[in-house]
């Protein structure tokens, strides 16, 4: 337990030195995305957008999205999908439509990080419907405060982001705790971006239901995201690299998912 604490630890504070170092080259405030691969950020639609989002997982999963900007603070989201839509098994609907709500609280300066609340019911991955599970395989934010803070270097854009969570809707495990997460991404030029985040999973490693103990250490995830043209993005993402190596009756593999994002205005 000391030693996994001890991992988590360090992989925050390495995000927290890259802050600091991409700090010192810091010019300009730059807009934030609205998230990286799973972790929202404090970026919203501006008013008068739109945002269509598929994400295509493992078992044939598919989650299918669809947010608003109502002002430029403000935005709103649906989002529903299937465990098994893809393949030849029968596919398990998820439960409900889940929602996706984000209030932008502070703007962005050149010395302040931006600020936003928010609100997402959309875990990840298969849904189990059990009694004793109801819960998704990597459990939503829910509620969240979620902080971003960009700045301009070398290559591009770099921002970094941090937030924390409380789920309160996938709770029959037991384990209600607070979470963090944190964030970081890299433009590479106008069309490439490295996406790098941890979700520490404070609120998911009392581990009462072994079936679905498939993180170590948190989630560790990264992504290629590729804005093919201007308003269209394709990430090819590598999720749960803290996979249990050490037991794959359970996970096998890292996941490899990929994530389609058409943004458009009214």
């Amino acid at each position: 337990m000391q030693s996994n604490q001890h991992l988590k630890r360090n992989i925050l504070t390495v995000f927290l030195i890259m802050g600091f170092s991409i700090g010192l080259t810091q010019e300009t405030a730059y807009p934030p995305p609205v998230n990286l691969i799973t972790i929202p950020t404090a970026g919203t639609l501006v008013r008068g957008s739109f945002a269509v989002e598929m994400r295509l997982q493992k078992n044939g999963s598919l989650t299918a999205g669809l947010a608003a900007g109502l002002t430029d603070r403000f935005m709103f989201g649906i989002s529903y999908g299937a465990s098994q839509l893809i393949g030849d098994l029968e596919p398990t609907p998820y439960p409900r439509p889940e929602a996706n709500l984000k209030y932008r609280l502070i703007d962005e300066t050149t010395s302040m990080p931006g600020v936003a609340i928010g609100l997402d019911t959309q875990g990840f991955g298969q849904y189990h419907p059990g009694d004793s599970l109801k819960r998704y395989d990597v459990k939503a934010y829910g509620l969240y405060a979620a902080a971003s803070k960009n700045w301009r270097f070398v290559l591009g854009n770099v921002g970094l982001h941090g937030a924390m969570n409380y789920n309160f809707t996938e709770t029959t495990d037991g384990d209600e705790d607070i979470n963090l997460f944190v964030g970081a991404d890299l433009e590479l030029n106008p069309e490439f971006s490295i996406l790098l985040e941890y979700n520490a999973a404070l609120n998911d490693n009392e581990k009462p239901l072994e079936s679905l103990a498939i993180n170590k250490d948190g989630y560790l995830n990264a992504a290629l995201r590729w804005t093919f043209v201007e308003h269209l993005h394709i990430e090819l993402e590598f999720n749960n690299l803290l996979f249990d190596r050490s037991d794959n009756s359970k996970v096998k593999y890292f996941n490899r998912e990929l994530k389609i994002t058409y943004i458009e205005y009214f």
